[in-house]
């Protein structure tokens, strides 16, 4: 009876033939955990200062709306108060939205230099481990072809 091949061995003779350099995926691992890290940073800062600009336009809104329902003398006082409270509210909202907007043109600027400094390191990295791999995969290259037995010429 035909007895099959065990491929085990040669597999793990040629596993070990080309090894995988743990180091560079440590490091790959860090320099994602680095930049996940300042992404995290950038992400709570504006999420701070966004809270802080939606409070104090809530307690500004909320004086208006006393201000409004104050009792007045004159059945006049009260469109003169509603409109001053529309005109204030209109110009609140302008206010906080260009705070807003402060806060998303630094996120994204942030953001990007912080992909771009990501994308040097990344790139460093991926060098650096591509010219060990290759060195390493020619020199395993060079000792599997020494090891291989040569073919008998009849």
């Amino acid at each position: 009876m035909a007895k099959t091949q065990d491929f085990t061995k040669m597999v793990q003779d040629m596993m070990s033939a080309f090894p995988v350099d743990a180091h560079a995926f440590q490091e790959a691992f860090k320099t994602q955990a680095a930049l996940g890290e300042r992404m995290t940073k950038v992400v709570l800062e504006a999420a701070e200062k966004s809270t802080e600009i939606s409070s104090r336009w809530t307690k500004e809104s909320i004086a208006k709306v006393g201000e409004l329902a104050r009792v007045k003398e004159e059945p006049g006082d009260y469109s003169k108060a509603l409109s001053e409270f529309a005109s204030s509210s209109a110009e609140m909202a302008a206010e906080n939205l260009a705070a807003f907007a402060e806060v998303a043109k630094k996120v994204q600027m942030e953001t990007v230099e912080l992909m771009l400094a990501a994308g040097k390191d990344i790139s460093e990295d991926a060098t650096a481990a591509v010219k060990k791999a290759t060195s390493e995969a020619t020199a395993a290259a060079a000792r599997a072809s020494k090891a291989a037995p040569t073919a008998v010429k009849s």
